[in-house]
């Protein structure tokens, strides 16, 4: 699949890390540092713009490793870009550990997978089919 990239940053282009990758790790693009105070939310620009293909969205996830080693995430997981928006990739980074966090221009800060996704014909009705389920919702199967 193509996807067609503008960097504006003097980071390198997103890449898969390894073969079987699903996302690719995006950097920050920072004039300078930025610190992320406990509990803080911040918007991070990388500088890149993107053009998906028609029925595909990118979306915005966090690191692994940011956030177990640091408490750092991002705050609306999955973050979503759709297939006609041209501005600037920003992640709306949060702090959720007791200590300051710095992020410094070209830190990975987020990974970007892209995905399918189909638009739903919505059907309204009176009465859903049975299922063995029902209506179970949160922890309805246990601890």
């Amino acid at each position: 699949m193509l996807v067609k990239i503008i960097n504006k940053s003097n980071n390198p282009l997103p890449q898969y890390s390894t073969e079987f990758s699903a996302g690719m790790d995006l950097r920050a693009n920072l004039d300078n540092d930025l610190t992320i105070k406990p509990l803080q939310r911040v918007l991070v620009p990388t500088g890149l713009f993107i053009e998906l293909p028609d029925g595909h969205e990118a979306q915005i996830r966090p690191r692994s490793g940011l956030a177990i080693k640091s408490g750092i995430t991002v705050l609306n997981t999955p973050g979503t870009i759709d297939s006609d928006y041209r501005g600037e990739i920003k992640v709306i980074l949060v702090n959720l550990s007791d200590q300051d966090f710095t992020v410094h221009q070209g830190d990975r800060i987020c990974q970007m997978v892209i995905a399918k996704y189909e638009h739903a014909d919505l059907q309204q009705v009176e009465v859903l089919s049975d299922s063995v389920r029902a209506d179970g919702g949160f922890g309805h199967t246990g601890v």
